[in-house]
């Protein structure tokens, strides 16, 4: 196995509790001979990257440029590096199986988690959208050997990752149209997934950077899934602002109610040690709803995996480090009522229309305009509304959520409804049989209790309830 020699080492690592001085002038005595040549070289060529390694706890525990990069003759990507003295095979990427030498916990909870797995998108919708219609996957892009879209290698593989190649006899170089990437789904030359790096930049793999919310906002932003932006909105987010410097971020020890305790960051609710929990590398552990496909699914569902309850209940631990058992059983009540709302009043009927809308819908994928329209109102408003409300972000939940999701729902999507079913029905028999089906889902849709205000049909005595609520809110107000 690679690194076999790191074994020793880990033990050293992990007992290091103080950092190495920021500037690095000659290597330890202690390193090996191996790390010291290519510490002379990589300081004059690369001195940024030495003077990073220097400040970790990697270069506090003799673990050096060697230590990581070596490798065994026969892996893929073994290479050798230097013809001089070193006459070393090593290897460019250091993946997960080879940080495990000394970091199996860490190792295993990653593997297993959703982070893992984050490669899988290139053969999902949002792959497709990258490849085909914003790339030209077609057609070769200099310097991209198979291909591939620029678009999919600048976007979407920078943070899910990428399949890692090598170039066909060419003895360590990387494939550069998958390389350089630090995707969290990375497949990686020796077959792991995943890349700690994405988390633990190189080379000072600092355990405060990887605490800090602007680590994980590199992915976790945008119009699909703005983490990022509704943590900074939240009060969690602007507490942590008020209060950065008093979070003790370079702590061994960073237990919420202990170590710190005036803001949370999106590790301490998500991965890292409580009173009652150690640390997780697995990011799914404490997520009791998955809101990324069209209709939440409790987690769970998984045969063999954390159930539901377990789940919630280690969030709900890390909640009560701050909060008390009330405060928390009532949010979890009002954080439940806006995932089970999307489902019922655009999830499962959304799903349900276009599976009813998809026979009318000619040519591929996404040369409909009721395609975009789906897939925005789920995979956008959709997500911004129930991850908005799972992080406490009222405005995102609200005008970029729930807004979005009725404006466009009426007046996009059931337009188009119903101008697919009126070309339908002059259209071949089974276009007929196909248009009046949908219309008839349609219909069945709308006249649920949750659309009924649309046809005008509001149910009276709701009506009459929210207009007493109306009247209560005026005379309240007229009062001050």
């Amino acid at each position: 196995m690679r690194k076999w020699w790191l074994m020793g080492i880990g033990a050293a690592l992990l007992l290091t509790q103080g950092f190495a001085m920021a500037a690095v002038k000659a290597p330890p005595k202690q390193m090996s001979e191996e790390t010291k040549e290519c510490v002379k070289c990589h300081k004059k060529n690369n001195p940024g990257l030495v003077q990073m390694w220097g400040s970790s706890r990697h270069y506090g525990a003799n673990v050096g440029c060697y230590e990581c990069h070596a490798a065994d003759p026969k892996d893929v990507d073994a290479y050798i590096h230097d013809d001089k003295k070193v006459k070393k095979h090593i290897s460019i990427i250091v993946s997960p199986k080879d940080c495990a030498n000394c970091h199996e916990n860490e190792y295993k909870e990653m593997t297993k988690s959703h982070h893992a797995d984050a490669g899988k998108i290139m053969g999902s919708l949002d792959n497709l959208l990258a490849e085909v219609i914003e790339g030209d996957s077609g057609m070769v892009t200099p310097g991209f050997p198979d291909g591939i879209s620029a678009a999919a290698v600048n976007g979407c593989w920078q943070c899910h990752g990428s399949t890692v190649k090598m170039v066909a006899g060419e003895p360590g170089m990387l494939d550069p149209a998958t390389w350089p990437n630090t995707g969290i789904g990375r497949i990686n030359p020796d077959g792991s997934k995943g890349t700690c790096a994405a988390c633990h930049s190189r080379h000072t793999f600092s355990v405060a950077q990887a605490r800090q919310p602007e680590n994980c906002g590199k992915c976790h932003m945008g119009p699909d899934h703005p983490q990022i932006e509704i943590f900074n909105e939240s009060k969690h987010g602007i507490a942590y602002r008020a209060n950065r410097e008093k979070m003790n971020l370079e702590s061994s020890k960073w237990i919420p109610g202990e170590d710190y305790y005036h803001a949370p960051t999106c590790a301490t609710c998500h991965m890292s040690e409580t009173r009652k929990q150690k640390v997780t590398h697995d990011v799914g552990d404490r997520l009791s709803w998955n809101n990324r496909p069209p209709v939440s699914k409790k987690q769970g569902w998984v045969e063999g995996s954390m159930g539901w309850e377990e789940r919630r209940d280690n969030m709900k631990d890390v909640c009560q480090s701050c909060h008390e058992e009330n405060w928390v059983e009532n949010w979890y009540i009002q954080y439940d009522g806006l995932v089970e709302l999307y489902n019922r009043k655009y999830g499962r009927p959304g799903v349900k229309l276009m599976k009813a809308a998809k026979p009318l819908m000619k040519g591929p994928k996404f040369s409909h305009k009721l395609d975009f329209i789906w897939f925005e109102l789920w995979h956008h408003e959709g997500r911004r509304a129930r991850m908005a409300a799972s992080m406490m972000g009222p405005d995102i939940t609200h005008w970029e959520g729930t807004y979005d999701l009725g404006k466009n729902f009426y007046i996009e999507m059931v337009p188009e409804l119903r101008e697919l079913i009126e070309h339908g029905m002059h259209g071949s028999a089974d276009d007929v049989k196909a248009a009046k089906n949908l219309q008839r889902v349609l219909s069945e849709v709308l006249n649920h209790d949750s659309h009924k205000w649309f046809l005008g049909k509001e149910n009276p005595k709701k009506a009459a309830e929210r207009k007493k609520r109306q009247a209560d809110f005026k005379a309240r107000y007229k009062k001050h």
